[in-house]
């Protein structure tokens, strides 16, 4: 079964070469019970761990069932350990923290076999009755004598069937009562299940129940002599052993099966250095706290100027007159009248509607209340149906009779509502703007604050005809308008009033069929004018709220983006947290290390073991850092009076940004484990 030829094992210690093994020639044949003897420094473990391939030759041959295992890859020596060897160490080597039933499993985490995943617990449970402990399967190790603990390591190497069982020292920490309950559960493997089995000692009579005893000294067999008082040996073939080394390893079920357990070993780790955890995932929290954060602040900003342009009127645009430019002639005032209001309807198609607008300042009056409003204009009723604001929360709309006419009439905000009537009713009541008596005839719907932070509810409008030719008149015009208002008929004022030479707008309100259409009829406006008023197209002004809100949004970005800066400064703070945590954890496990590949883990699966760990912290850490970050968006919009909104792609993004934390910090220390020795990590101390 296993043949060695002229095995030579060199260590370099600094520039000195330490040769260890001299030439070992050793033939060991399937179903064997072989002793290796010898004193301290003889070379036998290091001929033990050759036999399991967890150090490698410095030169010789070394075959087993005709495959020469030193011309093998180490991924497929992870492979041959995990089936074809088992390993029962002097100092037990079992993961603390966890069962007697899961360190049995450990091995088929990296097996290759069609076991299912419940006949290998079915196994587990069947080998630890084998050795005695069915009681005691839930047991951690340090809920264990040295015995039991003992029993539970060769339960383990049984779990995958090996051909071959290596046992260092396997009762050097053991009681002469346990020890020779140990060698009893050897010979009994070996003659009932047919297992080639190995043992290093340097006891007697522990050699004394092998069939072969072969001494070393100085690295080299000095004598191998059959064992007359042992057992009679059977003989037995080995299975042929090109599948154990084949790369076709099943590895889908294994990676599953070994992802799961580096769940279960993380979250174990975690709790069991709480307060080094909390403090090591501080960072991220405060991180993904930062991202979320911001991202539902901006997100919130977003949508309150979204909606506040909407309801200022996304497709809106404010035309204004000014001067003709100076080119060598006088400078001519260009004023907008109500006859532009109605061409501008009649010749742009990509106009929905128009309304006039008049600005004024006012005062207003009622009782012992004052007032004055941010917005106080004259208009149509087509104004408020442009901003979709026609709609009362309390009495109506004037009419179009009511501009044609110039009636003494006017609509409220409800902060203006507030301001003069408290929780009286408005609707009827007469009140004094700049001296000139206005019945309310409406209290308009709340609005809120636009782009810039202006109260859209402190507005009064009235009929822009009576701002015209009422509010906004000289005291002494007022007095001879009154007089000539009361010898004309009610329907005449208007248009008799039209003809004054001061009868011009502040400007006039367009809206678009559709905020798409806002530059074509922006263009159609210019034309329509130059043409009617014999002037270049570019001496009006024409705004919209895009242009705000665009300004509005372009701020928000930069401060959200400032936002995410100082957030993945943290994220980076708390990833070099997480690489010098997960470098501390790989020194103080190396010896774990060691055990999982010497049961069969590759570099591949130590690597995945320790990137999962390190996922696992920042994506915890993650969680917390949501929770967090949405929590402090809530308070600070509330006490701010910001506006925020849980954002669909803010955990998601968080998520993502914690995992991407701990695979890129986490990479290091677990390509730092992964590259370690299997017999260099288990000899640490």
């Amino acid at each position: 079964m296993i043949e060695l030829g002229d095995i030579c094992k060199t260590y370099q210690v600094g520039d000195v070469p330490l040769p260890v093994l001299k030439g070992i020639t050793l033939d060991i044949e399937a179903g064997e019970y072989v002793a290796l003897m010898g004193t301290s420094g003889s070379g036998k473990t290091t001929l033990m761990n050759l036999l399991g391939s967890l150090d490698r030759t410095t030169a010789g041959i070394y075959k087993f069932a005709d495959l020469d295992v030193s011309s093998l890859s180490g991924s497929e020596l992870a492979v041959f350990r995990n089936r074809h060897v088992g390993f029962v160490f002097q100092n037990f080597n079992l993961l603390p923290r966890t069962s007697a039933l899961d360190n049995v499993l450990l091995p088929t985490l990296y097996a290759t076999d069609d076991r299912t995943q419940a006949e290998r617990v079915e196994y587990a449970k069947k080998l630890l009755s084998i050795v005695g402990l069915a009681g005691r399967m839930d047991h951690a190790p340090n809920q264990l004598s040295g015995g039991e603990r003992q029993r539970v390591a060769i339960a383990r190497a049984l779990i995958n069937r090996p051909q071959l069982l290596l046992a260092d020292e396997p009762t050097g920490n053991l009681d002469s009562k346990t020890e020779q309950e140990i060698l009893e559960l050897f010979r009994k493997l070996n003659l009932e299940h047919r297992i080639t089995l190995v043992v290093v000692t340097h006891d007697a009579e522990v050699a004394k129940s092998a069939d072969r005893v072969v001494h070393m000294k100085d690295g080299i067999i000095a004598s191998d002599q059959a064992n007359a008082s042992a057992y009679p040996r059977i003989d037995t073939k080995p299975t042929s052993t090109s599948e154990a080394v084949s790369l076709d390893n099943h590895a889908a079920g294994q990676v599953l099966a070994s992802t799961i357990n580096a769940i279960g070993v993380s979250l174990s780790s975690l709790r069991t250095n709480a307060l080094r955890t909390v403090l090591t995932m501080l960072g991220v929290i405060i991180g993904v706290a930062s991202v979320v954060n911001v991202m539902e602040l901006s997100s919130g900003s977003s949508r309150a100027i979204k909606d506040t342009v909407a309801s200022m009127g996304a497709n809106m645009l404010n035309v204004s007159s000014t001067y003709t430019p100076s080119s060598g002639r006088r400078r001519r005032y260009v004023p907008l009248t109500p006859d532009d209001v109605a061409l501008l309807q009649e010749q742009c198609p990509a106009v929905r509607l128009t309304a006039p607008i008049v600005h004024g300042q006012a005062q207003l009056v009622y009782g012992n209340r004052r007032c004055r409003p941010t917005f106080v204009l004259g208009s149509s009723p087509d104004y408020l149906r442009g901003r979709n604001w026609s709609e009362m929360d309390m009495g109506q709309l004037f009419s179009d009779d009511a501009v044609f006419d110039a009636e003494k009439v006017c609509v409220i905000g409800q902060t203006v509502a507030s301001d003069l009537f408290d929780d009286e009713y408005p609707i009827g009541k007469e009140i004094r703007a700049n001296g000139v008596s206005l019945r309310v005839v409406g209290v308009l719907q709340a609005k809120g604050g636009d782009v810039i932070g202006n109260d859209q509810d402190d507005i009064m409008l009235a009929p822009w005809t009576t701002f015209k030719y009422r509010i906004n008149s000289r005291s002494n015009s007022i007095s001879r308008m009154a007089t000539f208002e009361d010898q004309m008929p009610k329907m005449q004022f208007a248009s008799v009033k039209r003809s004054t030479r001061n009868e011009h707008l502040s400007q006039i309100y367009v809206q678009a069929l559709t905020p798409e259409h806002v530059p074509e009829a922006r263009e159609q406006i210019r034309q329509v004018l130059s043409r009617r008023h014999d002037v270049d197209p570019d001496v009006f002004q024409i705004q919209d709220i895009t242009e705000v809100s665009r300004v509005t949004k372009q701020v928000v970005s930069g401060l959200s983006a400032l936002g995410l800066i100082i957030a993945g400064v943290s994220l980076l703070v708390g990833g070099v947290g997480i690489m010098n945590i997960m470098l501390v954890s790989v020194t103080e496990r190396t010896r774990e290390i060691g055990l999982r590949m010497a049961v069969g883990a590759n570099r591949n699966a130590i690597l995945r073991q320790f990137l999962i760990e390190a996922t696992v912290l920042c994506l915890i850490g993650g969680l917390f850092g949501i929770a967090l970050g949405h929590a402090s968006s809530t308070i600070i919009g509330w006490m701010m009076g910001w506006p925020n909104e849980m954002s669909f792609w803010a955990p998601i993004v968080a998520v993502g940004v914690a995992a991407s934390v701990g695979i890129v910090f986490g990479y290091y220390p677990a390509r730092k484990a992964s590259m370690l020795d299997p017999i260099d990590a288990l000899r640490y101390e």
